[in-house]
């Protein structure tokens, strides 16, 4: 039997790619949505990922963009509507207690990162930046408490060493609608396990800034490539400064080719760049920008061939 034919009915809070996915997911499971709250796109951020109010429109369902999700008419609007569940799914906001008592069968989250781990905000950044070999997506119950209610299912993925943010993001994107999928039949049926999360020091992680990108160069190679990684575009970037012009560095690889010396410099092998690190690790070069746009590292490497740069 359908969950529309039993009568299951969820109100929806979503954004980004996780958001898209795990509507079209409850909607393919027959749940009735009779209402998706989303956020505004803003003008002034790069929309590399798909939208849950052209989606949601798209399926016909009613949609509203409010500035603030804790308000008493929404928390009224929802109410009126008498919703088994609520989902959050990449929402922007914390949903408060109003809100989260108007789910009769329970309001459920999805967070991106296998929970008890990276709770807070940009779990998948922070993860890759921390040299994480895996991450994932976890379903679970929404409390008071960001990311502290009873896990009811989590998937991993891996995280390779070159992939960068939006890959990982991707993956985590996929985990999320196979939780979903696979969680929702035992949600329906009043079956689904609820396992208590612990929460202890350092367990949470704050937002990320575009300044935090600033690469230091006295960690080791490493560290400065999962940076790259984890906040190459569509994220800010990480950048340096290289002769007074600040540059992003896009794209990095762990090299074995030699330092030429035990200083934290650019330079140039085999027509490559390259960047020898405080470790005495080695980075190849594969993109970067500054003001004018792309670099051209073949250029480059032509000038680094006899005069490499200093980085501090």
């Amino acid at each position: 039997m359908s969950a529309a034919r039993r009568g299951v009915r969820a109100v929806v809070f979503a954004y980004h790619d996780v958001g898209v996915r795990c509507l079209k997911t409850l909607l393919s499971a027959g749940v009735e949505v009779p209402l998706v709250v989303t956020v505004r796109d803003d003008p002034k951020e790069t929309q590399w990922f798909a939208s849950v109010a052209a989606t949601a429109i798209d399926y016909g369902l009613h949609v509203l963009t409010p500035a603030e999700a804790n308000t008493p008419a929404l928390e009224r609007a929802v109410a009126d509507l008498e919703p088994e569940f609520i989902f959050s799914f990449y929402y922007r906001s914390m949903l408060g207690a109003p809100l989260l008592r108007e789910a009769r069968r329970g309001a459920l989250n999805m967070h991106g990162s296998l929970l008890p781990k990276y709770r807070g905000r940009a779990p998948v950044n922070w993860a890759i930046i921390n040299g994480e070999r895996e991450s994932g997506a976890t379903l679970h119950y929404m409390v008071e408490r960001a990311d502290a209610g009873d896990i009811v299912d989590q998937q991993a993925v891996p995280i390779l060493e070159d992939d960068d943010a939006r890959e990982v993001f991707a993956k985590v994107t996929v985990a999320a609608e196979m939780v979903l999928a696979r969680a929702l039949p035992l949600l329906i049926a009043g079956t689904a396990p609820r396992t208590p999360q612990r929460v202890e020091a350092g367990q949470y992680f704050g937002r990320r800034r575009p300044e935090d990108g600033r690469i230091d160069w006295r960690q080791s190679a490493l560290a400065i490539h999962n940076l790259v990684r984890a906040v190459a575009p569509p994220f800010p970037g990480a950048f340096t400064d290289v002769e007074g012009e600040r540059w992003y560095l896009h794209r990095t690889r762990l090299a074995s080719q030699p330092a030429p010396g035990s200083a934290v410099q650019l330079f140039a092998a085999n027509g490559d760049c390259f960047i020898a690190c405080a470790d005495g690790g080695v980075l190849e070069l594969l993109e970067a920008a500054n003001a004018r746009g792309r670099i051209d590292l073949g250029a480059l490497a032509g000038t680094l061939a006899g005069l490499p740069l200093r980085l501090v």
